[in-house]
């Protein structure tokens, strides 16, 4: 076995950079000759983290099939949200906790899914499952990677697994939870000097949802008027994309930290799915979520199931 490329999405955000270093530590310790790398910029709270510990952020590759023929992918299995050239290469495993979606194979592969909060909480049961131990650092990274994608153990992604993966590895790593938290979500949710090119990449994804292509992109705020006084702009940026990849909708959603509610924009001829999806009305395009933070568990599922009983 040659080298072995492990990596996130597009877009990458704490989890998919985080996890790609700490499965290819793991890998590595395993005599495996795995390389972590990125499929985008590392954003604001990712940086924070990687600071913090002082790791360095994995190599930035656009076309994986020139470097190496197997990949592992983490935090992702969609192929519309992993590398462009995707196709060229063997997958052989997937470490993953999201849904599955047009995805295969021609080879048989490792396959690790759980319906848990965070892939870092699926890494650590790995290194106990290989008798591993977990350095500091790499515990920080995971503890990390929990604190972004539960929102600090308040989205309703955040499952008993994820609170008993985080105590043990904080401990670890000698991290206050709530502390280290806070401090690592307000790095990740200053947006003052994001342009809203930079605000509707950082963290997107698109989907499939029966008939309809689908772009949802979210950022975390402190205060959702950074973003909203621009709406202006962030439209004809929005509708930009709509026209140029062909997308039915673009969700763009804004969620608060501190009051753990979201404010949707949504453009694109399926906009209206918006409304009977959460049972509420657009107005100037946007419309409030109440109690929504989750793309994965709140937002893809719901918009799936109204979609698929559409036609374009």
């Amino acid at each position: 076995m040659g080298k072995v490329l492990v990596f996130g999405h597009k877009n990458p955000d704490t989890d998919s950079i985080t996890s790609a270093i700490v499965y290819a530590d793991l890998k590595q310790q395993l005599g495996v000759s795995a390389e972590p790398v990125r499929l985008g910029n590392v954003n604001a709270e990712t940086q924070f983290v990687l600071n913090h510990f002082n790791v360095e952020a994995p190599r930035l590759v656009e076309a994986v099939a020139a470097e190496a023929s197997e990949v592992i992918l983490v935090d992702h299995n969609e192929r519309q949200q992993s590398a462009d050239d995707i196709d060229q290469v063997q997958v052989i495993e997937v470490v993953d906790h999201h849904r599955i979606a047009n995805f295969e194979t021609s080879n048989p592969l490792y396959y690790r899914a759980e319906p848990v909060g965070c892939t870092a909480t699926i890494l650590n049961k790995l290194y106990k499952e290989h008798n591993v131990p977990i350095r500091k650092e790499i515990a920080g990274l995971m503890v990390s990677a929990i604190i972004s994608d539960t929102l600090l153990l308040k989205s309703p992604t955040c499952t008993q697994e994820d609170v008993a993966a985080i105590r043990e590895l904080a401990e670890i790593a000698g991290l206050d939870i709530d502390d280290y938290g806070l401090q690592m979500l307000k790095a990740g949710a200053d947006l003052s000097d994001k342009s809203i090119e930079d605000l509707i990449s950082l963290d997107a994804k698109e989907f499939t949802m029966g008939d309809f292509k689908v772009e949802i992109a979210q950022v975390n705020a402190v205060d959702t008027n950074d973003v909203l006084s621009r709406q202006a702009e962030l439209e004809n940026v929005l509708q930009s994309v709509i026209d140029k990849k062909g997308l039915d909708l673009f969700l763009f959603v804004v969620t608060d930290i501190l009051n753990n509610d979201s404010i949707a924009v949504a453009l694109g001829h399926a906009a209206h799915a918006v409304e009977t999806a959460y049972n509420v009305k657009l107005a100037d395009n946007k419309a409030v979520l109440k109690g929504v933070v989750s793309r994965k568990k709140q937002i893809v599922p719901v918009l799936t199931d109204t979609l698929s009983q559409l036609k374009k």
